[in-house]
């Protein structure tokens, strides 16, 4: 197959997966919805960290419709994670899901929550939708497109727009973590001189840069790739970055670390256009 036709196909290929990624999320997001209305038990995990009833139905609608469109590409889920279940080998691709990204803000009745899933080809997170059901906010990207989404109350997308990232402003809009804030995010920001201060909740920081609300998310605190992925693949798409601290984009798919667990992040700095570089 000449070139050109194969990279035809490739942007066909991504169009289509990120409709079925579109889709999977409103349904998951419908289910969370249902259960952030009627209320739950909190159960702790390992780690101590919070799961719900939102997070489990949640992510069995995403795995059954991924696994069912695509077989053959390995799923890399928070909960089965958790739980110790993890493909022996990711190959070229495979999918992050955190199927109820800020479950402290579910839990707490903060609207900031999101529904996560994402395409990593190559250590690079190419593919992804970020949904905020409470709020009605759905970013999507795919390699030289992002869009934020537009739902009505049936969950179906009645619009869309291009999103993308914007120079930086003066004084910088800097988004930090509403439940995850660090001395080392603080002193970081201080050093940015004045900045207005965007306070948000999971994986919409890195929308936020997407569609030019804000210009650096500094994250000096633990995340997981499927907390990131997601976001930062709609961020890449509309032209951002996330870089870690010296300066490499972050990678994804990392494994057999010598200092942590397998797909733990290190600290990043994400930005739009010029938003600011890492410490």
């Amino acid at each position: 197959m000449p070139k050109t036709n194969m990279k035809v196909a490739a942007v066909s290929d991504d169009r289509s997966m990120l409709d079925i990624f579109e889709r999977l999320a409103l349904a998951a997001g419908r289910e969370v919805m249902r259960v952030f209305h009627a209320g739950c038990a909190v159960d702790r995990k390992s780690d101590a960290s919070p799961v719900t009833e939102a997070d489990r139905e949640s992510e069995k609608i995403i795995l059954s419709g991924l696994r069912a469109a695509f077989p053959d590409i390995p799923c890399v889920a928070e909960e089965e994670a958790a739980a110790g279940i993890m493909p022996t080998d990711l190959g070229e691709a495979f999918f992050l899901i955190d199927p109820l990204d800020g479950t402290k803000e579910f839990v707490n009745r903060r609207t900031d929550f999101t529904v996560n899933i994402a395409l990593v080809r190559h250590g690079v997170p190419e593919v992804g939708v970020v949904f905020a059901p409470c709020t009605g906010r759905f970013f999507s990207g795919r390699p030289g497109s992002a869009e934020a989404l537009e739902i009505d109350d049936d969950y179906q997308i009645i619009g869309r727009r291009p999103i993308s990232v914007r120079a930086a402003a003066s004084p910088l809009a800097v988004v930090a973590s509403r439940s995850h804030n660090t001395p080392e995010t603080e002193a970081y920001i201080r050093d940015l001189g004045a900045a207005e201060i965007v306070s948000v909740g999971s994986s919409l920081k890195f929308c936020l840069l997407a569609s030019a609300e804000a210009d650096v998310y500094p994250r000096f605190g633990r995340t997981m790739e499927w907390d990131t992925a997601a976001g930062d693949a709609v961020l890449r798409a509309a032209g951002g970055t996330t870089r870690t601290l010296d300066g490499k984009p972050l990678a994804y798919g990392k494994r057999d670390q010598a200092d942590d667990e397998d797909f733990a992040n290190p600290h990043f700095i994400a930005s739009g256009r010029a938003g600011a570089s890492p410490a």
